[in-house]
């Protein structure tokens, strides 16, 4: 058997010529003013963040005579006094245990939700589907009064499991808009061959499919932590003890007393003990909300 090649000439004319200058000179002037849009809007989100923590660390002269130098030495009374005298230490365990337990709440009852609402076809499915939608839409000021007299009326103002349930019913209607979403980009021949195999809907749900939707739990976990943690309009209506008051309400009453008393390095210290959290949970979990955020988007 005879094989015959054929030479194949590539010629000048043939092969791809530079971009045009005009398109690279566009490109570059792109790029330029992206990336300084972005440096600008770094430098204004970090620079107030960075002054907040030095100026916790000075005292009270310092702030007003130097408010942007370092300060002399660092003042760590002035965090132990917020912690202590300013009972701030009380409100950081109150917040805790509100969000702790309103974030498990709403992962479990949201995602339970979720998944039905993707995986089974039911009639008036896409009903409470929007109905949760609707919620997003809804102005928790409007609700304001009425959940006020339900909570009273259900003896849990004042109480600690009472914001805990407020703060869930909150945060599902945004959960299971996520969730449901995510949940319907997950492969069904997983939960298909766990059918086969003997396995019931409760097991396969939390040791198949939820453990696949990791990465939109965490995602949706830390925007409903960082919207639980900031809150401040739910539990000034619906928690009215002090000795119940979560670190929103402690920093305004410090912000009040301290304000009179001229203590403002402590205030400062308090104002970075509540910010703290909320950064160490971006850092430490950012890499997971953008691979929850993409693989939601991904089949």
């Amino acid at each position: 058997m005879t094989t015959t090649e054929t030479d194949v000439t590539v010629t000048k004319a043939d092969a791809p010529g530079p971009a045009p200058s005009g398109t690279r000179r566009e490109g570059g002037v792109l790029n330029v003013f992206s990336h300084g849009i972005l440096v600008i809007w770094a430098v204004m989100v970090v620079t107030p963040l960075l002054w907040a923590v030095m100026t916790s660390f000075k005292d009270d002269r310092s702030i007003f005579s130097s408010p942007w130098a370092l300060p002399d030495r660092l003042h760590f009374d002035n965090w132990s006094r917020a912690w202590t005298q300013a009972n701030m230490s009380d409100y950081f365990l109150n917040t805790v245990l509100v969000v702790g337990g309103s974030l498990i709440g709403t992962l479990v009852l949201g995602s339970m939700a979720a998944y039905v609402l993707a995986r089974f076809d039911f009639p008036g499915n896409r009903f409470i589907y929007y109905l949760f939608i609707g919620g997003m839409s809804f102005p928790i000021m409007l609700a304001l009064v009425p959940l006020f007299y339900v909570v009273n009326n259900l003896g849990l103002l004042n109480t600690i499991h009472g914001l805990i349930l407020v703060y869930i019913a909150y945060s599902l209607p945004f959960t299971v808009f996520f969730l449901t979403a995510f949940f319907r980009t997950l492969p069904t021949s997983v939960a298909e061959a766990a059918f086969v195999d003997g396995a019931s809907h409760t097991r396969t749900f939390f040791q198949i499919m939820l453990p696949m939707a990791k990465p939109g739990l965490i995602s949706v976990g830390i925007f409903n932590f960082l919207g639980q943690w900031n809150q401040y309009m739910l539990p000034t209506v619906l928690n009215t003890d002090p000795d119940k008051h979560v670190l929103t309400q402690g920093l305004v009453q410090l912000a009040v007393s301290q304000g009179y008393k001229g203590d403002w390095s402590g205030l400062f210290a308090g104002l970075v003990m509540a910010m703290l959290p909320v950064l160490v949970a971006y850092v430490v979990f950012q890499r997971q909300v953008v691979a929850g955020l993409t693989a939601g988007a991904l089949k």
